[in-house]
Protein backbone atom coordinates (compact mmCIF):
# COMPACT_ATOMS: atom_id res chain seq x y z
CA UNK A 1 0.00 0.00 0.00
CA UNK A 2 0.97 3.68 -0.28
CA UNK A 3 -0.54 7.11 0.26
CA UNK A 4 -2.20 8.46 -2.86
CA UNK A 5 -2.31 12.14 -3.76
CA UNK A 6 -5.44 12.57 -1.67
CA UNK A 7 -3.70 11.03 1.34
CA UNK A 8 -5.96 7.96 1.11
CA UNK A 9 -4.33 4.56 1.58
CA UNK A 10 -4.23 2.70 -1.76
CA UNK A 11 -3.94 -1.08 -1.76
CA UNK A 12 -2.35 -2.77 -4.73
CA UNK A 13 -2.36 -6.41 -5.84
CA UNK A 14 0.82 -8.33 -5.10
CA UNK A 15 2.74 -10.93 -7.05
CA UNK A 16 2.30 -14.59 -6.16
CA UNK A 17 5.55 -15.76 -4.58
CA UNK A 18 4.88 -19.47 -4.81
CA UNK A 19 7.85 -21.21 -6.48
CA UNK A 20 7.45 -21.27 -10.25
CA UNK A 21 8.85 -24.42 -11.89
CA UNK A 22 9.21 -22.57 -15.20
CA UNK A 23 11.34 -19.88 -13.57
CA UNK A 24 13.51 -22.51 -11.92
CA UNK A 25 14.02 -24.16 -15.33
CA UNK A 26 14.89 -20.80 -16.93
CA UNK A 27 17.43 -20.02 -14.23
CA UNK A 28 18.97 -23.48 -14.54
CA UNK A 29 19.17 -23.22 -18.34
CA UNK A 30 20.81 -19.80 -18.33
CA UNK A 31 23.20 -20.80 -15.54
CA UNK A 32 24.23 -23.78 -17.65
CA UNK A 33 25.15 -21.57 -20.62
CA UNK A 34 26.95 -19.03 -18.42
CA UNK A 35 29.04 -21.73 -16.75
CA UNK A 36 31.06 -21.98 -19.97
CA UNK A 37 32.17 -18.36 -19.66
CA UNK A 38 34.20 -17.61 -16.57
CA UNK A 39 35.46 -14.35 -15.07
CA UNK A 40 38.63 -14.49 -17.15
CA UNK A 41 36.56 -14.55 -20.35
CA UNK A 42 34.62 -11.48 -19.29
CA UNK A 43 37.72 -9.70 -18.09
CA UNK A 44 39.37 -10.29 -21.48
CA UNK A 45 36.31 -9.03 -23.37
CA UNK A 46 36.22 -5.92 -21.20
CA UNK A 47 39.96 -5.21 -21.47
CA UNK A 48 40.07 -5.82 -25.22
CA UNK A 49 36.80 -3.95 -25.90
CA UNK A 50 35.64 -7.10 -27.65
CA UNK A 51 31.96 -8.00 -28.10
CA UNK A 52 31.25 -11.43 -26.52
CA UNK A 53 30.20 -13.13 -29.72
CA UNK A 54 30.75 -16.68 -28.42
CA UNK A 55 28.48 -16.03 -25.46
CA UNK A 56 25.85 -14.26 -27.56
CA UNK A 57 25.68 -17.10 -30.08
CA UNK A 58 25.13 -19.71 -27.35
CA UNK A 59 22.43 -17.58 -25.74
CA UNK A 60 20.73 -17.14 -29.12
CA UNK A 61 20.95 -20.86 -29.87
CA UNK A 62 19.23 -21.60 -26.57
CA UNK A 63 16.36 -19.23 -27.38
CA UNK A 64 17.18 -16.91 -24.48
CA UNK A 65 17.69 -13.78 -26.60
CA UNK A 66 14.13 -14.00 -27.96
CA UNK A 67 12.46 -15.10 -24.75
CA UNK A 68 9.97 -12.21 -24.60
CA UNK A 69 9.20 -12.05 -28.33
CA UNK A 70 5.76 -13.58 -29.09
CA UNK A 71 5.67 -17.23 -30.11
CA UNK A 72 4.05 -16.44 -33.45
CA UNK A 73 7.33 -14.78 -34.44
CA UNK A 74 9.51 -17.60 -33.18
CA UNK A 75 10.14 -16.22 -29.71
CA UNK A 76 9.56 -17.68 -26.28
CA UNK A 77 6.35 -15.74 -25.68
CA UNK A 78 7.27 -14.96 -22.10
CA UNK A 79 7.09 -11.69 -20.17
CA UNK A 80 9.40 -9.09 -18.72
CA UNK A 81 9.56 -11.18 -15.52
CA UNK A 82 11.20 -14.03 -17.42
CA UNK A 83 13.45 -11.68 -19.39
CA UNK A 84 14.50 -10.12 -16.11
CA UNK A 85 15.36 -13.52 -14.70
CA UNK A 86 17.55 -14.28 -17.73
CA UNK A 87 19.51 -11.05 -17.29
CA UNK A 88 19.80 -11.56 -13.54
CA UNK A 89 21.37 -14.99 -13.97
CA UNK A 90 23.74 -13.70 -16.66
CA UNK A 91 24.96 -10.90 -14.41
CA UNK A 92 25.19 -13.18 -11.36
CA UNK A 93 27.49 -15.55 -13.26
CA UNK A 94 30.20 -12.89 -13.26
CA UNK A 95 29.32 -11.60 -16.73
CA UNK A 96 27.81 -8.45 -15.21
CA UNK A 97 26.66 -5.82 -17.66
CA UNK A 98 29.06 -6.97 -20.37
CA UNK A 99 26.96 -10.12 -20.61
CA UNK A 100 23.49 -8.73 -19.99
CA UNK A 101 23.95 -5.77 -22.35
CA UNK A 102 24.88 -8.14 -25.15
CA UNK A 103 21.29 -9.40 -25.16
CA UNK A 104 19.03 -7.00 -23.28
CA UNK A 105 18.59 -4.45 -26.07
CA UNK A 106 16.66 -7.04 -28.07
CA UNK A 107 14.30 -7.35 -25.11
CA UNK A 108 13.37 -3.78 -24.23
CA UNK A 109 14.43 -2.18 -27.52
CA UNK A 110 11.92 -4.16 -29.55
CA UNK A 111 9.13 -4.13 -26.99
CA UNK A 112 7.46 -1.02 -28.54
CA UNK A 113 7.55 -2.82 -31.90
CA UNK A 114 5.81 -5.84 -30.35
CA UNK A 115 3.19 -3.54 -28.80
CA UNK A 116 2.62 -0.96 -31.54
CA UNK A 117 4.36 -2.06 -34.74
CA UNK A 118 2.41 -2.79 -37.91
CA UNK A 119 2.25 -6.34 -39.23
CA UNK A 120 4.83 -5.73 -41.95
CA UNK A 121 7.31 -4.39 -39.40
CA UNK A 122 6.74 -7.29 -37.03
CA UNK A 123 6.97 -9.92 -39.77
CA UNK A 124 10.17 -8.41 -41.14
CA UNK A 125 12.15 -8.08 -37.91
CA UNK A 126 10.75 -10.02 -34.96
CA UNK A 127 11.51 -13.54 -36.29
CA UNK A 128 15.12 -12.54 -36.97
CA UNK A 129 15.42 -10.98 -33.52
CA UNK A 130 13.97 -14.09 -31.88
CA UNK A 131 16.56 -16.22 -33.67
CA UNK A 132 19.34 -13.91 -32.52
CA UNK A 133 20.10 -12.93 -36.10
CA UNK A 134 19.14 -9.25 -35.68
CA UNK A 135 21.02 -6.88 -33.40
CA UNK A 136 19.14 -3.81 -32.20
CA UNK A 137 20.33 -0.47 -30.80
CA UNK A 138 18.28 2.09 -28.86
CA UNK A 139 18.60 5.73 -29.96
CA UNK A 140 16.97 8.19 -27.56
CA UNK A 141 19.51 10.25 -25.57
CA UNK A 142 21.02 13.36 -27.16
CA UNK A 143 23.99 15.57 -26.17
CA UNK A 144 21.84 18.64 -25.46
CA UNK A 145 18.71 16.87 -24.22
CA UNK A 146 19.87 14.20 -21.76
CA UNK A 147 17.01 13.19 -19.50
CA UNK A 148 14.77 15.96 -20.87
CA UNK A 149 13.34 13.98 -23.77
CA UNK A 150 11.10 16.88 -24.79
CA UNK A 151 14.20 18.75 -26.04
CA UNK A 152 15.11 16.15 -28.64
CA UNK A 153 16.20 17.87 -31.85
CA UNK A 154 16.99 14.90 -34.09
CA UNK A 155 14.31 15.22 -36.73
CA UNK A 156 12.65 13.23 -39.46
CA UNK A 157 11.35 15.10 -42.48
CA UNK A 158 9.01 13.72 -45.16
CA UNK A 159 10.77 12.62 -48.34
CA UNK A 160 8.37 11.33 -50.93
CA UNK A 161 7.10 7.99 -49.67
CA UNK A 162 9.42 7.98 -46.68
CA UNK A 163 11.44 10.10 -44.28
CA UNK A 164 14.96 11.45 -43.81
CA UNK A 165 16.51 11.48 -40.34
CA UNK A 166 19.11 14.08 -39.37
CA UNK A 167 20.63 14.68 -35.94
CA UNK A 168 22.87 13.23 -33.26
CA UNK A 169 22.41 10.68 -30.48
CA UNK A 170 24.74 9.60 -27.68
CA UNK A 171 25.01 6.56 -25.43
CA UNK A 172 23.62 4.34 -28.18
CA UNK A 173 24.81 0.98 -26.89
CA UNK A 174 25.64 -1.83 -29.30
CA UNK A 175 25.47 0.47 -32.33
CA UNK A 176 28.68 -1.04 -33.75
CA UNK A 177 27.11 -4.51 -33.92
CA UNK A 178 23.53 -3.52 -34.72
CA UNK A 179 21.74 -3.54 -38.04
CA UNK A 180 18.79 -1.44 -36.88
CA UNK A 181 18.06 1.20 -34.27
CA UNK A 182 14.80 2.05 -32.53
CA UNK A 183 15.12 5.83 -32.74
CA UNK A 184 12.99 8.62 -31.30
CA UNK A 185 12.85 11.75 -33.48
CA UNK A 186 10.82 14.90 -33.81
CA UNK A 187 8.39 14.88 -36.73
CA UNK A 188 5.99 17.61 -35.57
CA UNK A 189 6.02 20.67 -33.31
CA UNK A 190 5.12 19.96 -29.66
CA UNK A 191 1.50 20.51 -28.69
CA UNK A 192 0.18 21.36 -25.26
CA UNK A 193 2.39 18.60 -23.98
CA UNK A 194 6.06 19.13 -24.86
CA UNK A 195 6.40 15.39 -25.44
CA UNK A 196 3.88 15.41 -28.29
CA UNK A 197 5.26 15.46 -31.83
CA UNK A 198 7.91 12.79 -31.27
CA UNK A 199 7.84 9.66 -33.41
CA UNK A 200 9.50 6.24 -33.26
CA UNK A 201 11.13 4.52 -36.23
CA UNK A 202 12.94 1.22 -36.58
CA UNK A 203 15.63 2.43 -38.95
CA UNK A 204 18.62 0.79 -40.62
CA UNK A 205 22.04 1.90 -39.39
CA UNK A 206 23.17 2.50 -42.97
CA UNK A 207 26.83 3.56 -42.80
CA UNK A 208 26.36 5.65 -45.94
CA UNK A 209 24.30 8.06 -43.83
CA UNK A 210 25.36 7.21 -40.28
CA UNK A 211 28.63 7.85 -38.45
CA UNK A 212 29.20 5.69 -35.35
CA UNK A 213 31.93 6.48 -32.85
CA UNK A 214 32.48 4.62 -29.55
CA UNK A 215 32.64 6.75 -26.39
CA UNK A 216 35.66 5.90 -24.18
CA UNK A 217 34.24 4.98 -20.77
CA UNK A 218 34.99 3.57 -17.32
CA UNK A 219 33.52 0.09 -17.66
CA UNK A 220 31.26 -2.33 -19.54
CA UNK A 221 33.68 -2.08 -22.42
CA UNK A 222 32.77 -5.34 -24.15
CA UNK A 223 29.64 -3.55 -25.37
CA UNK A 224 30.44 -0.14 -26.79
CA UNK A 225 28.35 2.94 -26.08
CA UNK A 226 28.39 5.21 -29.08
CA UNK A 227 27.80 8.67 -30.42
CA UNK A 228 25.82 8.34 -33.64
CA UNK A 229 25.41 11.11 -36.21
CA UNK A 230 22.57 10.83 -38.75
CA UNK A 231 22.91 12.72 -42.02
CA UNK A 232 19.71 12.38 -44.05
CA UNK A 233 19.21 8.70 -43.26
CA UNK A 234 16.36 7.42 -45.47
CA UNK A 235 13.58 5.50 -43.70
CA UNK A 236 10.53 4.00 -45.39
CA UNK A 237 7.14 4.99 -43.98
CA UNK A 238 6.25 1.43 -42.95
CA UNK A 239 9.21 1.52 -40.55
CA UNK A 240 7.31 3.97 -38.30
CA UNK A 241 6.46 2.34 -34.96
CA UNK A 242 2.92 3.16 -33.90
CA UNK A 243 1.32 6.56 -34.41
CA UNK A 244 3.02 9.67 -35.72
CA UNK A 245 3.64 12.19 -32.94
CA UNK A 246 2.97 9.64 -30.17
CA UNK A 247 6.41 8.08 -30.08
CA UNK A 248 7.24 9.06 -26.51
CA UNK A 249 4.13 7.32 -25.17
CA UNK A 250 4.93 4.22 -27.22
CA UNK A 251 8.49 4.42 -25.93
CA UNK A 252 7.27 3.99 -22.36
CA UNK A 253 6.81 0.34 -23.27
CA UNK A 254 10.58 0.31 -23.72
CA UNK A 255 11.53 2.60 -20.85
CA UNK A 256 9.65 0.90 -18.01
CA UNK A 257 10.83 -2.58 -19.08
CA UNK A 258 14.35 -1.16 -19.43
CA UNK A 259 14.30 0.03 -15.83
CA UNK A 260 13.03 -3.35 -14.65
CA UNK A 261 15.50 -5.36 -16.72
CA UNK A 262 18.46 -3.21 -15.68
CA UNK A 263 17.37 -3.53 -12.05
CA UNK A 264 17.40 -7.31 -12.42
CA UNK A 265 20.91 -7.07 -13.84
CA UNK A 266 21.98 -4.88 -10.92
CA UNK A 267 20.74 -7.47 -8.44
CA UNK A 268 22.79 -10.09 -10.28
CA UNK A 269 25.95 -7.97 -10.03
CA UNK A 270 25.28 -7.51 -6.33
CA UNK A 271 24.84 -11.25 -5.91
CA UNK A 272 28.14 -12.21 -7.55
CA UNK A 273 30.02 -9.45 -5.71
CA UNK A 274 28.75 -10.76 -2.36
CA UNK A 275 29.54 -14.34 -3.35
CA UNK A 276 33.13 -13.43 -4.21
CA UNK A 277 33.55 -11.45 -1.00
CA UNK A 278 32.15 -14.24 1.19
CA UNK A 279 34.45 -16.80 -0.45
CA UNK A 280 37.47 -14.56 0.15
CA UNK A 281 36.45 -13.78 3.74
CA UNK A 282 36.18 -17.52 4.41
CA UNK A 283 39.72 -18.21 3.23
CA UNK A 284 41.75 -15.09 4.02
CA UNK A 285 43.48 -15.30 7.41
CA UNK A 286 44.89 -12.23 9.19
CA UNK A 287 46.16 -12.04 12.79
CA UNK A 288 45.53 -15.73 13.23
CA UNK A 289 41.87 -15.91 12.22
CA UNK A 290 39.64 -15.70 9.15
CA UNK A 291 38.62 -12.14 8.32
CA UNK A 292 35.01 -13.28 7.93
CA UNK A 293 34.88 -13.64 11.71
CA UNK A 294 35.28 -9.88 12.06
CA UNK A 295 31.97 -8.06 12.34
CA UNK A 296 33.45 -5.14 10.40
CA UNK A 297 33.60 -7.56 7.46
CA UNK A 298 30.62 -9.78 8.19
CA UNK A 299 27.97 -7.18 9.00
CA UNK A 300 28.35 -5.08 5.82
CA UNK A 301 28.17 -8.24 3.73
CA UNK A 302 25.04 -9.32 5.60
CA UNK A 303 23.55 -5.87 4.99
CA UNK A 304 24.47 -6.07 1.32
CA UNK A 305 22.76 -9.45 1.02
CA UNK A 306 19.57 -8.14 2.62
CA UNK A 307 19.52 -5.04 0.42
CA UNK A 308 19.98 -7.07 -2.78
CA UNK A 309 17.24 -9.51 -1.73
CA UNK A 310 14.83 -6.66 -0.93
CA UNK A 311 15.55 -4.95 -4.24
CA UNK A 312 14.95 -8.23 -6.10
CA UNK A 313 11.49 -8.49 -4.56
CA UNK A 314 10.62 -5.03 -5.92
CA UNK A 315 12.02 -6.01 -9.32
CA UNK A 316 9.73 -9.01 -9.39
CA UNK A 317 6.72 -6.92 -8.39
CA UNK A 318 7.44 -4.33 -11.09
CA UNK A 319 7.84 -7.03 -13.74
CA UNK A 320 4.64 -8.77 -12.64
CA UNK A 321 2.66 -5.54 -12.84
CA UNK A 322 3.98 -4.77 -16.32
CA UNK A 323 3.23 -8.27 -17.56
CA UNK A 324 -0.31 -8.01 -16.16
CA UNK A 325 -0.95 -4.66 -17.90
CA UNK A 326 -1.07 -2.73 -14.64
CA UNK A 327 0.38 0.72 -14.09
CA UNK A 328 4.00 0.14 -13.11
CA UNK A 329 5.85 3.44 -13.35
CA UNK A 330 6.20 3.71 -9.58
CA UNK A 331 7.36 0.12 -9.19
CA UNK A 332 9.74 0.19 -12.17
CA UNK A 333 11.45 3.34 -10.94
CA UNK A 334 11.54 2.14 -7.35
CA UNK A 335 13.07 -1.18 -8.43
CA UNK A 336 15.70 0.62 -10.46
CA UNK A 337 16.59 2.93 -7.56
CA UNK A 338 16.77 0.23 -4.88
CA UNK A 339 18.66 -2.22 -7.08
CA UNK A 340 21.23 0.41 -8.06
CA UNK A 341 21.90 1.33 -4.44
CA UNK A 342 22.06 -2.31 -3.31
CA UNK A 343 24.30 -3.27 -6.23
CA UNK A 344 26.82 -0.51 -5.59
CA UNK A 345 26.90 -1.11 -1.84
CA UNK A 346 27.51 -4.82 -2.42
CA UNK A 347 30.26 -4.24 -4.97
CA UNK A 348 31.92 -1.58 -2.84
CA UNK A 349 31.91 -3.85 0.23
CA UNK A 350 33.24 -6.73 -1.88
CA UNK A 351 36.14 -4.57 -2.98
CA UNK A 352 36.74 -3.43 0.60
CA UNK A 353 36.63 -7.02 1.86
CA UNK A 354 39.46 -7.91 -0.51
CA UNK A 355 41.53 -5.01 0.78
CA UNK A 356 44.28 -3.91 -1.58
CA UNK A 357 43.76 -7.03 -3.71
CA UNK A 358 40.27 -5.79 -4.48
CA UNK A 359 41.88 -3.07 -6.57
CA UNK A 360 43.72 -5.69 -8.62
CA UNK A 361 42.09 -7.07 -11.76
CA UNK A 362 42.98 -10.63 -10.73
CA UNK A 363 40.06 -10.87 -8.31
CA UNK A 364 37.48 -9.27 -10.67
CA UNK A 365 35.63 -7.34 -7.97
CA UNK A 366 37.00 -4.08 -9.38
CA UNK A 367 35.17 -4.90 -12.62
CA UNK A 368 31.93 -5.49 -10.70
CA UNK A 369 32.51 -2.19 -8.87
CA UNK A 370 32.93 -0.25 -12.13
CA UNK A 371 29.74 -1.74 -13.55
CA UNK A 372 27.88 -1.25 -10.28
CA UNK A 373 28.66 2.47 -10.35
CA UNK A 374 26.94 2.73 -13.72
CA UNK A 375 23.66 1.53 -12.21
CA UNK A 376 23.29 4.83 -10.36
CA UNK A 377 23.55 6.77 -13.63
CA UNK A 378 21.76 4.70 -16.25
CA UNK A 379 19.24 4.30 -17.73
CA UNK A 380 18.12 7.19 -15.53
CA UNK A 381 19.94 8.87 -12.67
CA UNK A 382 18.98 8.26 -9.06
CA UNK A 383 18.11 11.94 -8.73
CA UNK A 384 15.64 11.86 -11.63
CA UNK A 385 14.12 8.69 -10.20
CA UNK A 386 13.52 10.55 -6.93
CA UNK A 387 11.96 13.41 -8.91
CA UNK A 388 9.54 10.97 -10.56
CA UNK A 389 8.46 9.46 -7.24
CA UNK A 390 8.17 12.87 -5.56
CA UNK A 391 6.01 14.37 -8.31
CA UNK A 392 4.09 11.48 -9.83
CA UNK A 393 3.52 9.38 -6.72
CA UNK A 394 3.60 11.79 -3.79
CA UNK A 395 2.09 14.75 -5.64
CA UNK A 396 4.87 17.20 -4.70
CA UNK A 397 5.50 20.27 -6.90
CA UNK A 398 7.94 20.06 -9.78
CA UNK A 399 11.43 21.26 -8.85
CA UNK A 400 12.82 21.89 -12.33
Amino acid sequence: MHLGRSGRVVYKPVVDFHPDPDHAAIAEGVDRVCASFDDNYWSACDTEHRFPWEFYEQMAAGGWVGIIIPERYGGGGRGIAEGCLVLNRIAASGAGMNGSSAVHLTMFGLNPVVRFGNDRLKDAFLPRAAAGDLHVAFGVTEPDAGTDTSRITTRAEPDGSGWRITGRKIWTSKALESEVVLILVRTDPPGKNRLDGLTLFLADLDRNYVDIRPIPKLGRNAVASCEVAYDGLPVESWRMVGERGKGFYHLLHGLNPERILIAGTACGIGEVAIRKAVAYANEREVFGRLIGANQSIAHPLAQAHMQVQAAWQMVQLAAWRYDNDLECGEQANTAKYLAAEACFFAADRALQTHGGLGYATEYHVERYWREARLQRLAPVSQEMTCNFIAQQVLGLPRSY
